[in-house]
């Protein structure tokens, strides 16, 4: 098949129908689909199997993280293009068509995807789906001080994004990868014989930030396609990023994800940043990490630990950060027009 679709699965059986449904009424057809199954135990597999006897499972002993599940469905497979997608997506019809379409114009785009809009739910039943116009993402936006959201998120969508253009990242919720820039961005683990394609350090969250960044660095485009729509339950939170919505959205996450979001964050900068831009944006970063430094020292001491961690992966980081920078394609000033 051209395309390899794979969905990393734990308990998600409340969003896999919805998804794979809309996987198979694709006016594109020539895919395949991989769910690769982190032990749940929510009826995932019985389903699947069940329901979707043409998905191919894959199924771990054991929750090895979005990162590492991920890199297993890339090695199981040896498609042209990869789409990694969550379960909680729900693609238009005509999403794989349009994005396959805009990448082979251009055999440098290594990543794309469309726009991604939020459904809003009555969690837990999930009784209630109504496709919104607000916006999850519109791709990834970096700021100076190097802190990441999603472009346009909680914006109503009015055609404000409705331009294809260069991003500095995607969302790793949903987006379609050629696998010939997957390889050549790989990275091996002990730097020499496994290699990875997420970081599987990092477990879960930021590795799209990280990924994106290493793609960019050697000299990959990065597409977003406005037409290609794609929805994602995901909370709707208001249209400005103000300090008391910042920290409310912290507060209602589990200490687990903010304090994965804190550490990979960190983990990115030391693996992709330059020196040239880093004391370019000095006063940006430092002023940015010391108020999140001590919103959680006062407010979330359980993200503490990421700094513990941060010390212990540290000789690790500065490995893959030589290698990242010895093989990078690009200038520290051409990187340097995505940071508003």
């Amino acid at each position: 098949m051209k395309v390899s679709i794979h969905i990393v699965s734990w308990n998600s059986l409340k969003f896999l129908p919805d998804c794979l449904k809309s996987i198979f009424s694709q006016t594109y057809k020539n895919f395949s689909v991989l769910v690769i199954d982190n032990a749940s135990n929510d009826g995932t597999i019985e389903f699947l199997q069940k329901n979707f006897p043409e998905v191919k499972i894959f199924k771990n002993n054991k929750n090895l993280g979005f990162a590492k599940a991920h890199n297993q469905g890339i090695n199981l497979t040896k498609s042209e293009f990869v789409l990694i997608l969550n379960p909680d997506i729900i693609l238009k019809e005509d999403f794989l068509e349009k994005i396959l379409s805009e990448i082979e114009k251009d055999e440098k785009i290594g990543a794309i995807s469309g726009k991604i809009l939020k459904i809003y739910t009555s969690e837990p039943e999930i009784e209630e789906r109504v496709k919104t116009k607000i916006i999850d993402s519109t791709g990834l936006k970096i700021f100076k001080s190097r802190r990441v959201i999603n472009r346009g998120e909680g914006e109503l969508d009015k055609g404000q994004y409705d331009k294809v253009e260069e991003v500095f990242g995607l969302s790793g919720a949903c987006v379609l990868f050629r696998r010939q820039a997957l390889e050549d961005i790989k990275i091996s683990k002990d730097l020499r014989s496994y290699y990875e394609y997420f970081d599987e350090d990092f477990f879960a969250y930021k590795e799209d930030f990280d990924l994106s960044y290493r793609l960019r660095w050697r000299g990959w485009k990065i597409i977003y396609l406005p037409n290609a729509i794609a929805y994602h339950y995901r909370q709707i939170f208001g249209t400005k990023f103000k300090i008391k919505e910042i920290i409310k959205r912290r507060r209602e996450k589990s200490p687990l994800i903010n304090y994965l979001s804190y550490r990979n964050h960190l983990f990115s900068l030391i693996k992709n940043e330059s020196f040239e831009n880093f004391l370019k944006d000095l006063p940006f970063i430092f002023f940015y990490e010391l108020k999140k430094f001590f919103y959680i020292l006062f407010f979330e001491q359980s993200t503490l630990k990421a700094i513990l961690e941060i010390i212990k992966k540290l000789p690790q980081m500065l490995k893959k950060r030589k290698y990242i920078m010895k093989n990078r394609l690009i200038t520290s000033n051409e990187i340097r027009k995505f940071y508003h």
